[in-house]
């Protein structure tokens, strides 16, 4: 015999009843509303090991500062946000753990990357199963030329953005025309030299000594000992991650005096260096950025985490609010959808960059546009704290020009994206 209700089971049976009809549904099933609740996922390949592995926990802390805030303001679609992160260890890693991202967690996008050789494999993987990637750490210019993909975004600089913001200072204002250079041997390092060779040749300079050190190299004397020898104005080194703070080291322990400069520069890996730490480098952002948005958004990070933002904590944090005011804007987490959102879009609203002019994605590379600083390291004593070691000489382009001027011209660019499908 059927089971007779009593008022309070039929009164709840009924409410029940009137709520999946409003939402549509033929029947009472109640895993379609569940679904309706499920958080938006954005995967995040970040690296934890390995000479980028300190870039990593600030990586991991802007983009999980940037879901915290969004979610506070009610997410995206009136949806939570959620962050899966995945050491990308190497390229091998970096695949593998974006086909676990994408065929099991079912992120909407993907954002990260530190490397440019697990960028460039990544790039290729989310090309062929068509999901949104936005690179917030790799500076190869082969990303945004020769293996540009549609599905992939960058809102990192590209080596040529930093080095026509240092290379054109240091010859201009430093004078500087006989360089000596030191490069990372891999992919990131390969394409930096490239560019600032270019740079050097096409202001009539000379290269009089060039090295390649093997990445996690821990000692570099035998090139310092090349380097004093060969008597350049400059020794222009495309090194990264771990590799620059154990040279920068040793360069000043050596007392050598030659001026030195980077093509590019992470502020976590040029906090250890020190007092010790001398020269000019380019870089994306900076804590002591003087906007309102700036610094207002170093302060709650410094809130939160206890220490001053990096420029990688700064890449994923602009990353993972660019996913979400594509999903805002397309009303939608199709990634095709997103890819047209994102295609000459300003990013906009509370957000604007953080550097008080607006930062626009180039509809046929993908490359964010936007300014960059050359930066010099203090002096020990003008120091307010163990974080305050540089000062901002110059932003490039200057307000009012151009921020195509230091990007890859459209002419120079092997880019070809592929169709929207």
């Amino acid at each position: 015999m059927p089971k007779r209700l009593n008022r309070r089971e039929f009164l709840t049976t009924s409410a029940l009843g009137t709520a999946a009809a409003a939402a549509g549904a033929s029947t009472m099933f109640f895993p379609a509303i569940v679904r309706a609740e499920e958080p938006i996922r954005i995967g995040q390949l970040i690296p934890f090991t390995g000479f980028l592995g300190a870039i990593g926990e600030y990586g991991k802390q802007g983009a999980t500062l940037a879901v915290e805030e969004l979610n506070e303001k009610g997410g995206a679609l009136g949806r939570k946000l959620e962050l899966i992160t995945e050491d990308e260890a190497n390229p091998g890693v970096a695949v593998q753990k974006a086909r676990k991202l994408i065929e099991k967690d079912k992120v909407v996008a993907i954002e990260g990357l530190v490397s440019s050789a697990s960028c460039l494999a990544v790039g290729d993987e989310v090309q062929r199963a068509k999901v949104l990637m936005i690179n917030a750490g790799a500076n190869s210019d082969e990303i945004r030329s020769k293996r540009c993909h549609r599905y992939v975004f960058s809102t990192e600089g590209c080596n040529t953005q930093y080095v026509s913001a240092i290379g054109n200072w240091l010859i201009k204002e430093r004078k500087v025309s006989r360089w000596y250079f030191l490069t990372s041997d891999y992919a990131f390092g390969h394409d930096l030299l490239r560019v600032a060779r270019n740079l050097l040749v096409a202001n009539k300079g000379t290269e009089v000594g060039s090295d390649l050190a093997p990445t996690g190299t821990t000692d570099f004397s035998q090139y310092i000992t090349k380097m004093k020898a060969a008597k350049p104005d400059l020794i222009f080194h495309n090194l990264a991650g771990a590799d620059v703070t154990n040279f920068l080291k040793q360069y000043a322990e050596s007392g050598m005096t030659i001026e030195v400069a980077g093509g590019v520069i992470d502020s976590a890996f040029a906090w250890p260096v020190g007092e010790s730490l001398r020269g000019h480098f380019p870089i994306i952002w900076w804590h002591e950025l003087n906007n309102p948005a700036s610094k207002a958004w170093a302060a709650r990070y410094i809130k939160r985490w206890g220490r001053p933002p990096d420029n990688q904590a700064y890449g994923d944090y602009l990353a993972v609010h660019a996913i979400a005011q594509a999903i805002d804007k397309a009303k939608s987490t199709d990634s095709a959808k997103l890819v047209s959102a994102l295609e000459g879009h300003t990013l906009t609203g509370a957000m604007d960059g953080l550097k008080g002019r607006p930062l626009t994605f180039r509809a046929w590379d993908h490359q964010l546009l936007q300014p960059m600083y050359v930066v010099a390291a203090k002096d020990k004593a003008k120091w307010k704290d163990k974080w305050d070691i540089f000062e901002i000489i110059q932003e490039f382009p200057p307000r009012g020009a151009s921020l195509e001027d230091i990007a890859i011209p459209k002419a120079e660019s092997q880019c070809q994206l592929e169709p929207l499908a």
